[in-house]
């Protein structure tokens, strides 16, 4: 069912409960929130814990503050109102048949689940909005990739002989270390998340990497070197950024950014990942969270790549963009938190405002939506910068999974060759991971 098909949303009442206040809840989005809204509510374990988060982000007395006891959000939660979860993933099912029983909305910053995306449908005939895909990554990834194909639609037509698409997100050690990443939450989540294939589409063909990080390969943005690999199932969302059906798409990837170096440095990671023992792997886990914790001390960073470009078939190039958000968070508030809460919190008060149809949304569903998003994220600090081109020098898609270099193509320059899956301990050429709450990062 398109948006357009769908039906409008039941009167929202003013009412927003946020559920869960881990690291991605910041400062930014909640303020946000509390200046949108009538009447914002932050839940946590217990009432003081909610109040000691306000307090930290300097927010206290912007919004009531609830405990989780028993039923207690049942018990609140009425007709209209707006449920929010950053709670883990798997929360999200419960949280949302609770919000539909009371005739209310949902959101998340989580990718759509077969369970989420069934209950969307279900609600729509009511007027339920289910906002989902609504953070960082997914999220903003989502609004940049639709304003490109706009743009790029606008210049070249419905008709493309060879068109390549990247994005790639990572959450990053605003200072790199040895290991090129900090934790600032469970790294299991993390490392587990590396047993999951990959699939993309490189010259003109689904391909899947079984283990991502032989995929990975460097990327130069503004003059930084960083390493790049794919992440999950790439392919559905050919057809959700709108990708014209003449287009033929030569590759297609969303990723992971790291810091130059991180595949070396991850060499133990990806040892034990291969093993298989769920024991050794935990163990490790539990090991890396004590030797690269992030620390009151430090800041991270956010860096997100979304480039395309559309070629002749001889490999004349028609048109090419990118968008590039990089920030570094500060004493207030990290990166990722204002990154991930403030499009959501906007998404929640699209939500309030009416603006949104009844049944599933994803941040955002048409290129003048996401254009309304990308402008109300500019305006509290979180922009990208506008630039031709911005891919790596070969056609997006990581390296072939053999470990054999790429044929390379018309859409870029010489291939990249990934390492060789036989010797792990050769330098990159140049992953996503965890979060505490919600997707961050292409699933990280």
């Amino acid at each position: 069912m398109s948006p357009d098909s769908l039906p409008p949303a039941a009167p929202a009442s003013g009412t927003v409960h946020w559920v869960g206040t881990g690291l991605s809840t910041g400062r930014s989005g909640l303020a946000l929130l509390a200046g949108r809204v009538r009447r914002p509510v932050l839940w946590d374990r217990t009432a003081e814990r909610a109040a000691d988060r306000l307090a930290a982000l300097g927010l206290t007395g912007l919004a009531e503050v609830r405990g989780l006891a028993p039923g207690a959000l049942a018990a609140e939660v009425g007709p209209g109102d707006v449920v929010v979860s950053m709670l883990p993933a798997a929360e999200h099912p419960a949280l949302l048949a609770l919000a539909a029983e009371r005739g209310a909305h949902f959101a998340c910053t989580s990718y759509t689940s077969p369970e989420l995306a069934s209950a969307a449908e279900a609600g729509a005939g009511r007027g339920l909005v289910v906002l989902t895909e609504a953070g960082l990554d997914p999220g903003i990834d989502h609004l940049l990739a639709h304003v490109l194909v706009e743009r790029a639609r606008e210049a070249v037509g419905d008709r493309a002989d060879s068109v390549a698409f990247t994005s790639y997100c990572g959450g990053l050690p605003a200072v790199p270390n040895d290991f090129r990443y900090r934790f600032s939450w469970a790294p299991y989540g993390v490392l587990s998340a590396l047993r999951s294939p990959a699939t993309f589409i490189e010259e003109g063909e689904a391909r899947t990497a079984p283990e991502p990080w032989l995929a990975t390969r460097a990327l130069t943005l503004a003059g930084e070197e960083f390493e790049v690999y794919p992440n999950r199932d790439s392919l559905p969302f050919v057809p959700q950024y709108g990708f014209p059906g003449g287009w033929r798409v030569a590759g297609f990837v969303r990723g992971t950014l790291r810091n130059a170096g991180w595949r070396t440095a991850w060499s133990e990671v990806f040892a034990t990942v291969r093993t298989g023992d769920e024991a050794r792997l935990r163990s490790l886990a539990k090991e890396l969270a004590d030797r690269y914790p992030t620390t009151d001390a430090d800041r991270d960073r956010v860096v997100l790549s979304v480039a395309l470009t559309v070629a002749d078939a001889d490999g004349t190039v028609r048109w090419s963009g990118s968008e590039l958000l990089d920030l570094t968070g500060d004493e207030t508030e990290s990166a990722m938190a204002r990154c991930v809460s403030l499009p959501l919190a906007h998404g929640v008060s699209r939500i309030v405002d009416g603006a949104l149809p009844g049944g599933l949304n994803r941040a955002a569903e048409s290129p003048a939506e996401a254009a309304r998003w990308l402008t109300a994220l500019a305006a509290h600090g979180v922009r990208a910068v506008t630039g031709p081109g911005g891919g790596p020098g070969d056609v997006p898609g990581g390296a072939p999974t053999d470990g054999s270099p790429s044929a390379g193509s018309s859409l870029g320059g010489p291939s990249a060759a990934g390492p060789s899956t036989a010797d792990e301990s050769r330098p990159p050429r140049t992953e996503r991971g965890a979060p505490p709450e919600g997707e961050v990062s292409h699933g990280e």
